[in-house]
């Protein structure tokens, strides 16, 4: 099933392309888009999913990734450091979350509002170490995936880790998401 009709003109200018290179690259005439877009005319089932298939593909191409609005400045701790020494790292850059390795592998985050638990709890930290602290490690995506599906992730979760061929390149936080706004 395709979708409605009216939202071939809506992608279209989402897209920034005019009717004429719509045309072109799908292979119909101008004119018939034109009235497509105004209603003047129902195109073919196959004309139609075309138009579709052509916008989807330019969609994809255009649309951001997590590579493109994640912070490449990560800042990581090893799960044996002394957490003293991570909330230090956590101050000196002002971040709120920190992702825990051991060795290159996530095992966890360090997060403000982890600690401020900690510490209503009255929990000794100084030589504490941040293994004992940490939480579940955050979702770990591909730079390739789709940032628009971040945005209800990150709602949950606070961040999410972004990996390219196997390796930790970046992090996505609430204020990241604000890039594809821009």
């Amino acid at each position: 099933m395709l979708p409605r009709l009216e939202y071939i003109k809506q992608a279209r200018i989402r897209l920034g392309i005019t009717q004429r290179k719509l045309a072109s690259l799908t292979n119909v005439s101008t004119s018939m888009i034109n009235q497509i877009e105004s209603g003047r005319c129902k195109p073919s089932y196959d004309t139609a999913r075309r138009i579709f298939e052509i916008l989807g593909s330019l969609e994809g191409k255009t649309s951001m990734k997590a590579g493109d609005i994640c912070s490449r400045l990560l800042i990581t701790v090893q799960k044996e450091e002394r957490l003293h020494k991570a909330i230090d790292m956590m101050r000196r850059n002002s971040i709120s979350q920190l992702p825990v390795l051991d060795g290159s592998k996530v095992v966890g985050i360090l997060t403000e509002d982890g600690l401020a638990k900690i510490m209503v709890e009255k929990v000794e930290l100084k030589d504490t170490p941040v293994s004992r602290v940490m939480e579940s490690p955050p979702p770990l995506v591909d730079v390739s995936t789709p940032a628009k599906a971040l945005v209800p992730l990150v709602r949950f979760t606070k961040c999410i880790l972004v990996s390219e061929k196997g390796n930790l390149v970046g992090i996505v936080t609430i204020t990241d998401t604000l890039k594809m706004v821009e």
